[in-house]
């Protein structure tokens, strides 16, 4: 087991999903101004902070990164975005955001890409756009004119077709839990239904990639990895992050901001709060955060 560096460490270290904790859910955007502040201050005082998410570059460039920059990055804040649950990454740090990196071992065939846009614009138009700005997954997203409800009432219809798209070109899948692979008997994607979304992604992405991803970047940069980390999510998926650093030895406890999906058994802590939800629960833990790192709490189990 990989043992983590303590001398010198920050007292924390956070792995972030955007959608629901960081960005609201409805506008797409950091709706919560105290947010963007406290995760700056967050940044400025050492800690090292990852948006380890399924959304673009872009996206993060387009509405997490302003406002971070307007709330004040220090020089040597180290923050990065960890994009497509860890087939894209860049880092991000006063100046913006550095060069976009693509594994491209981990890319959704064009062919398929184009297959989707092409049932999305002819039968979907009205619920859902295809999000342009991916570079390894295919993503297709509720259209904010809508009503979740509406948007979620064809979802799985919506799902069925791009398994047979899948299917059409020969390609192994899991879908739901169930796994219906290639003439190999191979497994290469898989079809990730979200609140307001749907990723078809290679099935070698994931939230523990973009977690070891991390990890590594501090390794090569020589810093010392904090022994204390906190990942916050707000779907089952996000649980991969806190059960990689669990794994690999690190002290971690996961926050969930949507907890109504049900909270599984782990080996280590998960808080929620008891009322909020979303980027309301994001912002009350960031709040608590700070005032661990300055030294005013001692723990966030009671928030």
């Amino acid at each position: 087991m990989t043992q983590p560096v303590t001398d010198t460490a920050p007292a924390l270290g956070l792995l972030l999903d955007v959608d629901g904790p960081i960005a609201s859910p409805v506008s797409r955007s950091i709706a919560i101004p105290r947010i963007a502040s406290d995760l700056a201050e967050l940044a400025n005082a050492g800690v090292p902070i990852a948006f380890n998410t399924g959304r673009s570059d872009g996206f993060l460039r387009e509405q997490v990164v302003p406002p971070l920059l307007e709330a004040g990055l220090s020089p040597d804040a180290r923050l990065w975005g960890v994009c497509e649950k860890g087939a894209v990454w860049m880092s991000i740090s006063a100046d913006g955001t550095g060069e976009v990196n693509v594994d491209n071992a981990l890319t959704v065939p064009d062919v398929v890409a184009r297959d989707i846009e092409i049932l999305v614009t002819r039968d979907y138009a009205d619920l859902m756009f295809y999000d342009h700005t991916k570079r390894a997954m295919v993503s297709i997203e509720q259209n904010t004119t809508v009503s979740n409800e509406r948007y979620l009432a064809r979802q799985d219809e919506f799902d069925a077709q791009i398994a047979a798209i899948l299917q059409r070109h020969g390609l192994g899948f899991e879908r739901k839990g169930e796994k219906t692979p290639d003439a190999s008997g191979a497994i290469d994607y898989r079809i990730d239904p979200t609140i307001i979304s749907t990723d078809v992604e290679s099935i070698g992405v994931g939230k523990d990639l973009g977690a070891g991803r991390v990890i590594d970047f501090l390794k090569r940069e020589g810093a010392a990895v904090p022994r204390r980390w906190r990942t916050m999510g707000d779907s089952r998926t996000d649980y991969a992050m806190a059960d990689w650093l669990h794994e690999h030895g690190y002290d971690v406890a996961h926050v969930d901001v949507r907890p109504s999906d049900g909270v599984p058994h782990t080996p280590y802590p998960v808080r929620h709060h008891d009322s909020l939800i979303h980027d309301e629960a994001g912002a009350e833990y960031l709040v608590r955060w700070v005032q661990m790192v300055r030294g005013e709490a001692e723990d966030d189990a009671d928030v």
